[in-house]
């Protein structure tokens, strides 16, 4: 669910538009291999960054840090989310990678610490990962050392309501499975689809599958699946959670026609503030969607919740899932000189005061800790506290499956979740295709 580039943070479009600094000429990792030291010219330290959602933000501050030290340049250059992706799996393979190296940590980040491809920079960031709320900072650690550390904001999925269409009907927000199938015939005659979801686009499915699998057997059982152990996908947790998927289908708690909707439109989201569905499980960038396509709606009708429990269930009703943010790695490439911009950079430029501030004016949520009053006086100080106590207070911040899995097997589970959610295969059937792509 790599949402910041799939549905953008539409309210960071509001910041001022920074032209994208395209710099062109950037030599990939910076004096790879020579051990150089002395200050890095402009073209031996560099970083690649998404074009698009809150990446303007991430770029002033490139902008300021170099402004400030001109002996430490960092050379910025633009991609758009699928070409980057391709492109940084190409130069980190070649060692031809950029200084700082985004990643959404999980597989990737595991593959690039097997492989020697990024550097362990547990001692130099130290001060700053002590301020990252710890479910957020842990992602970026790998074999207890630190290898990347969080840029932006967090995106934990949230349950948003129509608070309007939830009175009409006369029923409470649900808060655990039971209640959530109770409410599903009361929409219903109430002629109201009960949840909205992008099916076509099948990874808003996958949140489902998350959420329930982790409130039903808690995050061991995703990590015994990272970990590639043998019929991991048969674990009771996600058989369990795969046939209350179905219950729901079967139960027309989702929209008709689901399958067809598409995300990129935001037509899912407009079932929603259009009162003809009464919840959408989204992540946190639904807000400035909402914001955006629905200023009137968010202002008055707009709620959100936590994802309900699982009475019975072994996972702790406050973890979360979603994307706990983007993150830094520093190549292993890279010369010494160019190390220590990158690194410098990372540390009086990532959330600082001026980054915090542009971050909760944008109506996101930076994953650091003591913000409570900052956010308080925001106009959006509902929102961004429910949002920051959500990751504050979560036990576990589980990175989104499509993103903590391999590639390979991220498309898989995609493909059969899709057929789960059509009834074309059983959550055995699921079990048994999604355990031939482990090990």
């Amino acid at each position: 669910m790599t949402r910041s580039a799939r549905r953008p943070l539409v309210a960071l479009a509001l910041l001022s538009s920074l032209t994208v600094a395209a710099c062109g000429g950037a030599t990939p990792g910076g004096n790879a291999g020579t051990g150089a030291q002395g200050p890095a010219a402009a073209s031996d330290t560099s970083a690649w960054v998404l074009t698009g959602g809150g990446w303007p933000v991430i770029e002033k501050t490139f902008d300021t840090w170099n402004d400030a030290h001109p002996e430490q340049k960092i050379a910025v250059e633009a991609f758009a989310n699928d070409a980057y992706k391709e492109k940084i799996r190409t130069s980190v393979g070649s060692g031809q990678a950029p200084t700082l190296i985004m990643n959404w940590t999980g597989g990737a980040l595991a593959d690039y610490v097997e492989n020697g491809q990024v550097a362990d920079i547990t001692a130099e960031t130290a001060a700053l990962v002590k301020r990252v709320t710890p479910s957020v900072a842990e992602n970026g650690v790998v074999d207890g050392k630190t290898y990347a550390v969080p840029l932006n904001d967090v995106q934990p999925v949230v349950l948003y309501t129509n608070e309007d269409v939830f009175a009409s009907v006369g029923v409470e927000v649900p808060k655990t499975f039971d209640d959530l199938l109770a409410v599903v015939p009361k929409f219903r005659e109430a002629g109201i689809a009960p949840i909205s979801i992008a099916g076509q686009s099948v990874w808003p499915e996958l949140m489902w599958l998350q959420y329930l699998t982790d409130r039903i057997g808690g995050p061991e059982v995703f990590q015994a699946i990272l970990d590639g152990k043998p019929d991991a996908w048969s674990d009771p947790a996600v058989v369990d959670a795969l046939t209350k998927i179905q219950q729901l289908v079967q139960a027309g708690a989702f929209v008709d026609g689901f399958a067809s909707v598409t995300a990129d439109a935001g037509s899912d989201f407009a079932l929603v503030h259009t009162g003809k569905a009464a919840m959408i499980l989204q992540g946190s960038w639904g807000y400035a969607t909402f914001k955006t396509d629905a200023p009137e709606f968010a202002g008055t009708s707009l709620g959100f919740a936590e994802f309900p429990a699982v009475q019975g269930g072994a996972g702790d009703p406050a973890n979360i899932v979603g994307n706990p943010a983007n993150f830094w790695s520093v190549s292993a490439s890279a010369g010494d000189a160019s190390k220590k911009a990158a690194l410098d950079y990372l540390n009086d430029s990532v959330y600082s005061d001026d980054q915090v501030a542009a971050m909760l004016a944008a109506g996101s949520v930076p994953p650091i800790t003591g913000l409570e009053e900052q956010i308080a006086a925001t106009e959006d100080a509902d929102y961004l506290g429910f949002a920051y106590d959500l990751v504050d207070k979560a036990p576990h911040f589980q990175l989104s499956w499509d993103q903590a899995l391999p590639s390979q097997q991220a498309t898989e589970l995609l493909t059969n979740l899709s057929k789960v959610f059509l009834e074309e295969l059983t959550p055995e059937q699921f079990a048994t295709a999604m355990n031939g792509t482990l090990g």
